[in-house]
């Protein structure tokens, strides 16, 4: 690949990387836009239509023997089918925080959630927890602690999001497919049931037909192609730019967030949550520093190896 290509190229992956942040930053106007059809009728219309897109997109790209085949295999279906529980506890807390009014917590639980992360490959894959990384988490554990002191309780929320996100990293490690196909073997083992309480709950009243208006139904049935496309940048990106790079993109979601709910939707944080946030930020600067310089050494070393 030329020069000119190789920079066309990182344009492309960083475009990605970007667009797909802001999306998931802007999402929280999204989903209260909802209101008042209940939480759970999204969550549940969000898992069916997700299955849904995210087969068509990947029918595009791959034969029906290519996006089935692989689940023939017993192991790669039971760790979909736990990866897809997850991540569904992910999003289920995620929507429901949003519309109760907890995007700040929201935004505390994506800033933790590369931390956690690193405790997570730390505990079960035995990687090493750099000096950077530590003083990130001990950071990330003084906000926790901050929070506590002031509210008196635990940032449930905040944590349930960075715990459930982990978790469903480290299930991912064990079983690589491309991105639209994980989406499939994800939703595709809840889908079914997902269809039967949709149409349930639309027969007896109580979906989301009988509550919201008729543009606000058009918009619930987009809550799939939401899913898919930043989902579709990410995979772009994470193809053209360095993990560094990728992962200091993903900070510009939860910051997006915290402006639109401070200023969009009317949250109120307080001088606790805004000391909790800078702790947050300071030991985020540690963190983004050190995979810098693990980037740095790593292509040193393949530019010596080659």
């Amino acid at each position: 690949m030329g020069i000119k290509e190789g920079k066309s190229e990182y344009k492309k992956g960083l475009f990605g990387a970007i667009s797909c942040s802001v999306i998931w930053g802007v999402l929280p106007v999204y989903w209260q836009s909802l209101r008042p059809i209940d939480s759970w009728v999204i969550i549940i219309y969000r898992v069916f239509l997700v299955c849904v897109m995210s087969l068509l997109f990947a029918r595009r790209s791959y034969s029906w023997k290519r996006i089935f085949s692989p689940l023939k295999d017993r192991r790669t279906r039971v760790v979909y089918f736990l990866a897809g529980v997850v991540i569904t506890i992910n999003w289920s807390t995620f929507i429901w925080a949003v519309n109760a009014d907890h995007v700040i917590q929201c935004c505390i639980g994506y800033y933790i959630e590369p931390l956690m992360v690193c405790i997570f490959g730390m505990i079960f894959f035995k990687e090493k927890l750099t000096k950077y990384k530590t003083t990130a988490l001990l950071l990330a554990c003084v906000s926790v602690i901050v929070i506590l002191v002031h509210f008196k309780s635990l940032p449930t929320i905040a944590l349930m999001l960075a715990v459930t996100f982990s978790v469903y990293s480290a299930i991912k490690k064990k079983v690589e497919q491309p991105p639209l196909i994980s989406l499939v073997y994800e939703t595709i083992f809840l889908a079914p049931a997902a269809l039967g309480i949709i149409i349930w709950m639309e027969v007896t009243g109580r979906g989301a037909l009988g509550v919201g208006q008729p543009y606000q139904y058009a918009l619930l049935l987009l809550c799939g192609l939401l899913t898919v496309i930043p989902l579709g940048l990410f995979a772009l990106a994470a193809q053209r730019v360095s993990m560094f790079m990728l992962g200091l993109s993903e900070y510009i979601s939860p910051t997006i967030s915290l402006f639109v709910g401070v200023y969009i939707l009317g949250e109120t944080m307080d001088g606790v949550q805004l000391i909790a946030f800078a702790i947050i930020w300071v030991g985020l600067v540690f963190f983004s520093y050190g995979e810098y310089r693990e980037s740095k050494k790593t292509g040193a070393r393949v530019t010596a190896e080659s």
